[in-house]
């Protein structure tokens, strides 16, 4: 059996071709080069059949130029332009909402997972929320995890039916990003116990097969007890520390070097 991930495609774009995209009259013969508006025929293509996709750079971390839940043409150029300054390489991919969770994998072995969830506000406080939060998200991380003030959270605020400066009803949750990594603002719950025995062997087995030893595998699950799951991402640079209190640190010292484990176990 192999490894689960969404339905994907990678299109290459300059950012110039991009540029001319934009120009209703864009034709092959004129301002656009065909292989690269064949990509982003490709990327509309893909977007008409699943209805709802991602756009993210090939090569990226901390959710940079990730856009989730895209699902007009007008969105997608955004999402490429945002992409782009990351990398000219993209993937495009099925957008499916469910649990998302880093389990990290330490010298091939389960160790610890967290579930991440997306930045979100809660009414009732002032008519500024979305930067109070992130003054206090700041402050509390020193400055690691922040909501992005840009134009990809607004366009969430505003498909969620609200603008920058509404007040949400009292007690009412407001999800400001779609992406749900730490740096840009989301909350991370420890989940290490939840994890059920055939999530934690599947996580086991994609570092095996990615030849991976210490890795973060981003899973797409319905609930903890289900089998159903997609790996969108493996980072072979887990933030270990937003682990705390599993023992992520003591791993990763006894795959560095093993042969302290034991005095250290006698310590």
């Amino acid at each position: 059996a192999g490894i689960a991930v969404p339905h994907h495609e990678k299109i290459k774009m300059r950012a110039e071709s991009l540029q001319a995209l934009q120009e209703t009259s864009c034709h092959p013969a004129t301002k656009c080069a065909n292989q690269e508006l064949e990509e982003w025929q490709k990327a509309v293509r893909f977007m008409r059949k699943w209805k709802r996709i991602v756009v993210k750079p090939a090569h990226g971390e901390q959710g940079k130029g990730v856009t989730v839940d895209i699902s007009d043409e007008e969105t997608l150029k955004a999402a490429i332009r945002r992409a782009q300054q990351y990398d000219d390489e993209l993937i495009i991919e099925q957008f499916i909402q469910v649990k998302n969770v880093r389990i990290v994998v330490i010298n091939y072995q389960f160790v610890a997972a967290i579930e991440r969830i997306p930045a979100s506000i809660q009414g009732g406080r002032n008519t500024y929320l979305i930067e109070q939060r992130k003054r206090e998200q700041m402050a509390i991380s020193n400055g690691e995890s922040q909501i992005p003030i840009n134009d990809e959270t607004e366009r969430v605020i505003q498909k969620a039916g609200y603008h920058w400066n509404d007040v949400p009803p009292y007690g009412e949750r407001l999800h400001v990003c779609k992406t749900a990594n730490y740096h840009t603002g989301g909350t991370i719950v420890d989940a290490t116990e939840k994890i059920s025995p055939f999530l934690r062997e599947t996580a086991e087995f994609a570092s095996r097969v990615l030849n991976i030893p210490v890795v973060g595998l981003d899973f797409l699950i319905p609930d903890y007890n289900s089998d159903e799951y997609v790996i969108i991402e493996a980072n072979e640079r887990p933030g270990l520390a937003n682990h705390e209190p599993q023992p992520t640190a003591e791993k990763f010292i006894d795959f560095l070097f093993p042969e302290t484990k034991t005095s250290r176990s006698f310590s």
